[in-house]
């Protein structure tokens, strides 16, 4: 799989390439991302590539000093499960 980092994307492309999974997280204030979209192709989901997604988007949020809100359902489930510092309900 290809990689690549945009502003306020991460993207996963196959070898064809094809969107395989994504995560969008747009900033929405001064110091605030907000998760809205995470997908995972079927041929991926079990192999853990959402969860890995949000923890580069929180990886990003820390460097950045950004807090991250989320309205994707995986993500709340994420950070519902996962405490966060970064994390704001």
């Amino acid at each position: 799989m290809n990689k690549k980092i945009y502003k306020d994307k991460i993207v996963y492309l196959n070898e064809s390439n094809s969107l395989v999974a994504e995560i969008d997280f747009p900033k929405t204030g001064v110091n605030e991302i907000t998760i809205t979209h995470t997908f995972v192709d079927s041929s991926l989901r079990g192999q853990g590539i959402a969860k890995k997604l949000i923890e580069e988007v929180i990886s990003i949020a820390r460097k950045e000093k950004y807090n991250i809100r989320a309205t994707c359902s995986y993500a709340m489930r994420y950070f519902h499960d996962n405490s966060t510092d970064i994390y704001i309900i």
